[in-house]
Formats: C-alpha cells, structure tokens, sequence
C-alpha cells in the first residue's frame, strides 16, 4: 500500500480562475475612488488592503466582505464625500463577481480524473459559503471528490481537525494548491505533503507565508499537466 493515501486540492486559482476577477474588480474600485482623490497620492491599494485584512475576523474571506472593506475604504480614502451613486456601483462590483462563471483552468479537469483513479480526492476551500457551493456545483466534476470541505479558514487549526475527521495521519496527506499561506505551510507543518501550483496573480495576503525552496515535502509544478505525475512521484518517494 502507498504511503499516500489521500489528495486534497484547493479551489480558487487552482482548479479554476479566481483572482483575476478580483483583480479587475479592484481596478475598477480605483476609477471609482480616483474620481474623488489622485491615486498617487492616496495609497489606494495600501489602505484598501489594510482596510481588508483588518476586517477578515469580523467578514471572513470571499466576495461580500471584500465589497464591505471596499466601501468602508472608499469612505475613508474620500473623507467621506464618495456619492450613493458611487457606493452602489462597488455593490454592483461585488454582484457581478458573485455572477461570474467558473471557468476551469487549462488540463485542471484531466488532472483531477487522472489522480481520483488511483487516490481518493477530497476539495478543500475557503470563502463565502454559498458563492463556493455555487462554484462547486458549476465546475462539472464535483463528484470525483470523496469530501468536499468549505472552510472559514485554512490554518493548521483547520487541517489537523480535518485530518482527524478523516481518520488519516498528516504523513498520508497531500494537499494541493497555489497559495503558500493556506495551501502549503500548515500542512507541511502538520507532517504533511504539499505540491504548490502557483498562479499568474496572487492576493497580497496569500502571500504572507514563508516556505523553504528545499523543503523535503514540497514540490512545485508550473501547471495542472503536471499534477498526475507529481502525485505519483511524492507516493513513491514517501
């Protein structure tokens, strides 16, 4: 029997695109508030972000609280003078990002079938309950996971309670995912393996994590074509 005997993969930005959409709703957020102030001068990304981080405890991750710490920034950033207008248009930001289609990333889908045949597979993600169950009802290959887990947070808090429930030691467990801070760090610090599939942009707080280039139980892969074959070279190494 493999040492490996479970997979866990991440969601957002690794099975389909994410980021780019909030990207693209921040850009918009700066022509909003760069009516009011000059954004050189505003530090408008540094103090949106701020603003959100702050908030994470009291919105969670996700759509709706990224809209909520948008209108609060832009209050504070405009000195108050932002328009109804104005703030309805970052409302309908946040509508458009929670309409938006899931769109798979290139070979995610082959991957996923590839591995599901010879482990059992288990989608572990974060965010806003039911903008993710939506996700997960639109990406067409819900049923290849074994559990499929939506999280308010992915710490070690988190693993080490999952990995109970599913009656596994950390040392069985891969988990899958672009993001070091939620994906990677607290499962190799477990005992786990992780195999880290960066994507093009990342949100500033999925970055916060530090993690050696030559940790023993990590791989990094530059796509999903890579994944089968990662997998089973972690499985025969362990």
């Amino acid at each position: 029997m493999t040492a490996i005997q479970l997979i866990g993969f991440d969601a957002d930005d690794t099975l389909w695109r994410s980021q780019d959409y909030f990207d693209e709703a921040q850009l918009e957020f700066e022509r909003i508030v760069g009516t009011y102030v000059d954004l050189r001068d505003a530090r408008v990304q540094e103090r949106l972000y701020e603003v959100e981080k702050r908030n994470i405890a009291l919105f969670g991750y996700g759509v709706k609280g990224m809209v909520l710490s948008m209108i609060e920034a832009a209050v504070d950033i405009t000195a108050q003078r932002i328009e109804a207008r104005d703030v309805h248009r970052i409302v309908e930001l946040g509508k458009s990002l929670l309409r938006h289609p899931v769109e798979l990333l290139p070979g995610v889908r082959e991957a996923v079938e590839a591995i599901a045949a010879d482990f059992d597979v288990v989608l572990i993600t974060k965010g806003d309950l039911f903008h993710q169950e939506a996700k997960v009802r639109q990406c067409g290959f819900a049923d290849l996971f074994r559990r499929i887990e939506i999280v308010s947070e992915k710490d070690t808090a988190t693993y080490a309670r999952l990995l109970e429930e599913f009656q596994l030691p950390a040392e069985r467990f891969v988990m899958v995912g672009n993001s070091l801070r939620s994906d990677i760090a607290p499962v190799l610090e477990l005992g786990g393996w992780g195999i880290h599939v960066p994507y093009h942009t990342t949100w500033s707080h999925e970055t916060e994590a530090e993690v050696a280039d030559d940790a023993p139980r990590l791989r990094r892969i530059a796509s999903a074509h890579e994944l089968p074959d990662a997998v089973r070279a972690l499985a025969s190494n362990a």
